[in-house]
């Protein structure tokens, strides 16, 4: 038995946290903290040729931003190892995976293969050739005396390191806590590598010694480490150590049903981050990817997903990544802010793209008051708060064919007018009303004579946010100024 409830999650950072990783570490911390358990990170950074610091940090980053804490593992600022087991990155724990298969080797339950990459492939074609394309490796190393593989890999031949399979005759069986029972047939695979000849170990030995090791408990993980999971049942077997629980989570699909990939556009979640999408509402989205809630709620937050998380409502089936929806959950969150930490949220996305408005409170939420419920991604606050800003006003090319009609620059003149005589550093929308309505009397315009010379007055454009609930958040020596371009374009 199990002391404690133990999960990690352990991604490789060989690029970007993809939202199905995101997904995977959300399940293995939401069972952790409803547990009263611990959730660990780990690096499994083996694959040295694609393995980077950049990338490390950019997963780092990004679980940060998701609101992931873990209890052990990098420190999310120093990147440090924090707690008893570690260290936590596979690239520096080679000397435990050598001890370990030394250990099996001195068990014969492993040995030192010395068959060359040439040798292999050869024998694979001879297998083909003679109508056994399925064939396990034969090495004829397996039953090699240790003393005599210690005097060759002495003279200085290279061995990887083989799991002995030949005498494990028998159906190795999974209770798996989503799928049930998953049985393997120990034929399913040959003689596996523990340790490539350069001393580094595979995916399927280091994981099972650092889960054993690190007193892991359960293993959510995505489906398409299920058939790794033969392997590792030998090794725990082989080790005589007890194997922890295993879940196996269903795919993240696309639209095709095919596995999610960058084909179809944004799967990283630093890209989403960017896109002006909020952590609560991935973390809502990716946890109905394959989950439900006991109510079958759509908008959950974090703490609720924790309360009520169970892998007992886990779908083994595979969950269409939505975008559509993702983008309409994160309206339905963007909405539930209030609206000074809305704001805090939107303007870095204003000010970056040069739109420079107001900061007082009590007009910034005023302006999210109107704004907010056109909003679904942090970043549509840009063209509907560009309006506003008097460094981004321009008069728009689309304006001329409006500019150049001659009842244009009398409806102009009379709405500047009306602007003067307002007495007012902000008007209301009632006051609008009545200016509009003063410009058409005395202009003598009507329709989109009327309207649309107002409208390039204000927005630079004749399309756009209505104007009636932009004015209330302008200044009348703003709109003024405005009025006073916009004359200038016709002369």
């Amino acid at each position: 038995m199990f002391e404690k409830v133990r999960v990690r999650f352990a991604p490789s950072p060989t690029g970007y946290l993809h939202v199905g990783g995101a997904r995977t570490a959300l399940y293995n911390y939401l069972f952790a903290r409803q547990k009263k358990g611990e959730f660990i990170l780990r690096i499994e950074d083996t694959d040295e040729e694609r393995s980077t610091e950049e990338s490390l940090r950019g997963m780092i980053e990004d679980l940060k931003w998701l609101g992931l804490p873990w209890n052990e593992g990098p420190h999310p600022e120093t990147l440090k190892d924090v707690g008893p087991f570690g260290p936590y990155r596979q690239s520096q724990r080679q000397h435990i995976y050598k001890q370990v298969a030394e250990e099996l080797i001195s068990q014969g339950k492993a040995y030192y293969c010395f068959m060359t990459d040439e040798e292999i492939e050869a024998q694979k074609e001879k297998q083909k050739a003679e109508g056994r394309p399925h064939a396990h490796l034969e090495s004829p190393f397996a039953d090699l005396s240790l003393v005599e593989a210690q005097k060759r890999k002495t003279a200085g031949d290279k061995a990887t390191v083989r799991f002995k399979t030949k005498n494990l005759k028998k159906d190795y069986v999974l209770k798996d806590l989503i799928r049930g029972e998953v049985k393997f047939p120990s034929d399913m695979v040959g003689d596996f590598v523990l340790l490539r000849s350069d001393g580094m170990p595979v995916y399927n030995f280091c994981c099972v010694v650092d889960d054993h090791l690190m007193k892991m408990s359960h293993v959510l993980r995505a489906e398409e480490h299920l058939p790794n999971t033969l392997r590792q049942m030998m090794i725990y077997e082989g080790m005589g150590w007890q194997l922890p629980h295993f879940g196996h989570v269903s795919l993240v699909l696309d639209e095709d049903r095919q596995k999610l990939s960058k084909r179809r556009g944004a799967v990283a979640c630093g890209q989403f981050k960017d896109e002006g999408y909020l952590p609560e509402a991935i973390l809502n989205f990716v946890a109905l990817l394959g989950w439900s809630h006991p109510e079958e709620k759509e908008i959950i937050s974090l703490e609720e997903m924790i309360k009520t998380f169970s892998v007992e409502r886990l779908n083994p089936s595979g969950a269409v990544f939505d975008r559509v929806k993702l983008k309409w959950m994160n309206a339905q969150h963007l909405r539930q802010k209030p609206n000074a930490e809305l704001w805090a949220l939107v303007n870095p996305f204003l000010v970056k793209s040069g739109v420079l408005v107001n900061q007082e409170a009590k007009w910034t939420s005023q302006a999210l008051d109107v704004f907010k419920p056109k909003m679904e991604v942090l970043t549509d606050a840009i063209e509907l708060f560009r309006p506003l800003s008097d460094e981004a006003f321009q008069v728009f090319p689309e304006s001329k064919e409006v500019l150049s009609q001659p009842t244009a620059k009398g409806a102009l003149t009379a709405w500047k007018s009306g602007l003067e005589g307002i007495g007012k550093d902000i008007m209301t929308e009632e006051d609008f009303l009545k200016i509009q309505d003063s410009v058409a009397a005395g202009a003598q315009v009507k329709g989109k004579n009327l309207f649309q010379p107002i409208r390039v007055a204000v927005i630079g454009k004749p399309q756009g946010t209505e104007v009636k609930i932009l004015v209330p958040l302008l200044k009348v020596s703003s709109l003024i100024s405005r009025a006073e371009k916009v004359l200038k374009e016709i002369g």
